[in-house]
């Protein structure tokens, strides 16, 4: 008999379509802000900008510098049928195919979707200058591709993906007209650099650049690290028992500099504050048995739910998460299942919104 904290249906609850954000805020740190701290039993309600308030100078603010790339491409076949392709990574090691030619090529792994399945060596056309050919059907609707391209001088890959390019949303977002132009800079934080993510690490999407320097000026040091979001981070759980669900794998890189400065802070006594379930899942995936996060570079498939011990993040900024969803049992991990339902229900009675381009909680275990 399954344990009820390790049932599925102990993770689901009722969220009304309306609730579901479809567009961001105007102003990034205009977000609300629900503040659970675990050690007190009422919630407090707040706007994202008011973090600032619960930071102090020995604390630790760790985010996560992924870049979300444009990964969703519309084009033709040859036949001349619509065809979406879905880049799940940044395209690998873009060459030039012959040094007489000015076209270069990259491959990667795609989802295609089209009326009729593509063939092998067929096709896919984005413009004069930009199409894919199909190497490989791998089932599943993936595929193995080769992009190829003639950039204009100066242009890269990243440029052209840009141009043609949609930013890959996620499928709860339904908008009657698709993508609109701010999704380019407004589903990517302020402070992206390492292209490699077909999500954004959305807890970073409500820090604007004024935030930043507020808080910086508070004398609160923020240490980078990078975990690329991939495409599982959709994927249903399906077992009825959450202990049997097998997490996808990410590439995670914590750099010397911040294990240093996390390792320095919880020796001081500090608090760690993760920006995002991606940056948790990094740091306890890094930790050793002693709680020390060791730098490097791996894929992480470290998967958390109640029981979960905690080794290194003390408090937690995160958006509100998906019913039976895994992020939903990292949460509860932290500050348990019944105070995140609880939480949700208030947030929702309060009109929050909720999932990527919604409003944020701020998790307080050691405050």
């Amino acid at each position: 008999m399954i344990d009820f904290h390790h049932r599925l249906d102990a993770y689901d609850y009722d969220l009304p379509p309306e609730r579901i954000a479809q567009f961001p805020e105007p102003q990034r740190d205009h977000s609300r802000l629900l503040v659970l701290d675990t050690n007190v039993p009422e919630l407090v309600h707040r706007r994202f900008a008011d973090i600032v308030d619960h930071l102090r100078p020995s604390d630790l603010l760790v985010i996560n510098s992924t870049k979300v790339f444009p990964a969703r491409l519309l084009g033709r076949k040859e036949t001349g049928g619509k065809v979406e392709l879905f880049l799940l990574n940044f395209p690998h090691s873009p060459t030039t195919t012959d040094p007489t030619s000015s076209w270069h090529e990259a491959t990667a792994t795609a989802l295609l979707k089209s009326s009729k399945r593509p063939k092998v060596g067929g096709s896919l056309l984005f413009d004069e200058q930009f199409h894919a050919r199909v190497d490989a059907l791998l089932g599943d609707g993936k595929a193995e591709v080769t992009l190829r391209y003639r950039p204009a001088p100066g242009q890269s890959l990243q440029d052209l993906l840009e141009r043609h390019g949609q930013m890959p949303l996620p499928p709860y977002i339904d908008r009657p007209n698709g993508n609109v132009e701010e999704d380019l800079h407004r589903y990517q934080t302020r402070y992206a650099s390492q292209v490699g993510s077909v999500a954004a690490p959305t807890a970073g999407l409500h820090f604007s650049d004024a935030l930043l320097a507020q808080i910086r000026a508070k004398r609160v040091d923020i240490a980078p690290l990078v975990l690329h979001v991939g495409y599982g981070t959709f994927a249903p759980v399906r077992s009825e028992d959450i202990r049997e669900h097998r997490i996808h794998r990410e590439w995670v890189e914590i750099p010397a500099a911040t294990a240093a400065k996390v390792n320095q802070t919880k020796a001081a006594g500090g608090r760690i504050w993760a920006v995002g379930t991606t940056t948790v899942r990094s740091l306890e995936f890094a930790a050793d048995q002693h709680g020390q996060v060791q730098p490097g570079a791996s894929e992480c498939d470290l998967f958390i739910y109640p029981g979960f011990q905690f080794r290194v993040i003390d408090n937690l900024i995160t958006n509100f998460h998906l019913p039976k969803s895994s992020l939903l049992f990292l949460v509860s991990a932290l500050a348990g299942r019944q105070r995140i339902l609880a939480a949700y229900k208030e947030a929702i009675a309060s009109s929050y919104r909720f999932f990527s381009y919604g409003d944020a909680m701020a998790i307080v275990t050691k405050p």
